[in-house]
């Protein structure tokens, strides 16, 4: 399939491992330029030599106070198509666990600097006429997941954020999406993983086989599983797919819209 993509530009958040580098890679394998926002450097660098002139790099961590200000303007007057909206969560806590610091801790990374970013953006997707929005949450917004009370309650605010946006802006060439992955085989996985380990008293290798079975194919996704759905929805191809929350869990969401 053409995706149409060829030399369009790109933000990808939390580009250097995970989703966030899976989908990074795939665009630039299309044809597209990506910006791309992470922490650590040496990742990005790597990224940089790998992919050369379709590759450019800001050092930032999304959550700190100036950072959207500076991926603006990092991109400057460059035409960006697309943005996939994507970090790391919370630790893993039930709610008992929790401490209010930890709900101020997660309105940070999950929700405020999201909203920052969507409104500085939307001005000039909306001077184009076009542009494609792509959040990363997970599959606890359909179906709570043990351990994930944080996670679930704040990445529940980006999908009706999310409903919301693409309703207000339906008619000027913009959609929003938001992807709910279940369990893949990424480094966030592992801190559930060992939660539950210890929660239960049995071993990682027993708790990581239950995080496979639940998943009733029977084994966790791969993130380039998952990035070839999100390139498609920031892909021309996608217009008439807006306010959607498709989740990728290998049936493990239990709900007839899952």
């Amino acid at each position: 399939m053409n995706l149409d993509i060829k030399n369009q530009n790109f933000i990808v958040t939390g580009v250097t491992s995970g989703f966030g580098r899976a989908v990074a890679e795939l665009l630039m394998e299309e044809g597209a330029n990506v910006y791309g926002i992470a922490r650590r450097k040496e990742l990005l660098s790597e990224l940089k030599y790998k992919y050369d002139s379709r590759f450019e790099y800001l050092v930032a961590d999304v959550i700190e106070e100036g950072s959207v200000n500076k991926i603006i303007d990092f991109i400057g007057v460059t035409t960006i198509q697309g943005v996939f909206v994507n970090a790391g969560g919370p630790p893993a806590k039930s709610f008992l666990e929790t401490e209010i610091n930890d709900w101020d801790d997660s309105y940070k990374k999950l929700l405020r600097w999201k909203v920052d970013l969507t409104k500085k953006l939307l001005p000039h997707f909306i001077s184009n006429n076009y542009g494609r929005i792509v959040f990363l949450e997970s599959s606890s917004v359909k179906q709570p997941i043990e351990n994930l009370v944080l996670s679930t309650s704040l990445r529940m605010s980006v999908v009706g954020l999310a409903k919301t946006i693409s309703q207000e802006i339906a008619d000027k060439g913009i959609t929003v999406n938001v992807l709910a992955p279940g369990s893949h085989n990424t480094s966030a996985i592992e801190r559930l993983i060992q939660k539950k380990s210890e929660t239960d008293g049995i071993s990682y290798e027993n708790a990581k086989a239950l995080f496979e079975k639940n998943t009733k194919l029977g084994f966790m996704g791969d993130p380039e599983n998952l990035a070839s759905m999100a390139v498609w929805l920031l892909s021309p191809g996608s217009k008439f797919v807006t306010g959607q929350t498709i989740s990728i869990a290998g049936g493990a969401i239990s709900g007839v819209f899952g």
